[in-house]
């Protein structure tokens, strides 16, 4: 490793032990903290949490907590980004077509074969489907997809002169765009605010309490009422980058989370420091990240192309 991967290493460290002393000082003493206070350990040697007494959270203070939380994790991700390697609007709309039920570093070393193949609407919208299938088998559910694939190639070239639109009535039209997916390009790819209701986004709100909501457009409409727009589309980011390196879905790393004292389901996860900070993944646990080419800023390092990992 080179001085400045060196460097990174070492940012990185001093990124996850802040975040564990935040979770330990935090948790001892926050008077602001949403989350539970723990009570005496038992015989397991455990601290179990005890809930706090008092009445519950008033809309206007769940807001206020939801951006603090927000201005939080914009400190503790400075670089959050779209984890789908693209150059442009096409690749990114092809990407995150294909990131459906699986990951996107499956994706992201499925595409260069892709785009070397087919570089254009024109191109896909032409291809073979057993060849485009072959492509992209590794991101799972392949002739689904490759149909998807082939009918928005097909739609961009005849509807819309080759070019991906930049309008979310027109996205949503096209094979297998739905408002989760067009959100993703507006946001990134032209500039236009969106908030991006993934698996990880709507999993981590709930747990914050910013809604109860199911269904992914209600959650979409009132996590939107909370922030202003020019937020939605980083908002977006910083979630789903703290969902899948620190709040994951079956076992959360409480213990080293950093935002851990306005977390009101605290204590669904590891709660001790030292076994929390194993959980965490990517940077922040020191492995490699999900893209091939990430940004200039990204302090990690980047994921193995296909067939090294």
């Amino acid at each position: 490793m080179g001085e400045q991967g060196a460097s990174k290493g070492k940012n990185l460290k001093k990124t996850a032990d802040s975040a564990t002393g935040t979770a330990k000082s935090r948790s001892a003493g926050a008077g602001s903290a949403r989350r539970a206070k723990p009570a005496d350990a038992g015989a397991s040697g455990a601290v179990t949490p005890k809930k706090k007494p008092g009445r519950p959270e008033s809309h206007l203070a769940m807001v206020r907590r939801a951006r603090r939380i927000n201005r939080e994790l914009a400190e503790v991700y400075p670089y959050a980004h779209p984890e789908l390697d693209f150059r442009n609007p096409f690749e990114l709309l092809v990407a995150t077509v294909l990131s459906a039920q699986t990951t996107d570093l499956r994706v992201n070393q499925t595409t260069p074969a892709l785009f070397a193949a087919y570089p254009t609407p024109e191109d896909m919208a032409a291809a073979v489907p057993e060849e485009l299938e072959e492509l992209i088998r590794p991101t799972g559910f392949f002739r689904a997809k490759a149909k998807s694939l082939l009918g928005l190639s097909a739609a961009l070239r005849d509807d819309f002169g080759g070019e991906v639109p930049g309008r979310l009535a027109d996205l949503v039209k096209l094979p297998g765009v739905g408002r989760k997916t067009a959100n993703v390009v507006l946001g990134n790819a032209f500039g236009v605010p969106g908030i991006t209701v993934d698996t990880h986004f709507g999993r981590l709100v709930r747990r914050w309490k910013w809604t109860e909501q199911e269904d992914p457009e209600k959650v979409e409409a009132e996590i939107a009422a909370i922030f202003p727009k020019s937020e939605w589309t980083m908002l977006s980011h910083r979630v789903i980058f703290h969902g899948r390196r620190v709040c994951h879905a079956r076992k959360p790393a409480c213990g080293a989370c950093p935002i851990a004292p306005l977390c009101p389901s605290y204590g669904e996860g590891e709660t001790d420091p030292e076994k929390a900070r194993k959980l965490l993944k990517y940077e922040m646990g020191g492995k490699p990240g999900q893209r091939l080419s990430p940004p200039p800023d990204y302090p990690g390092s980047p994921a193995p192309p296909l067939g090294a990992d």
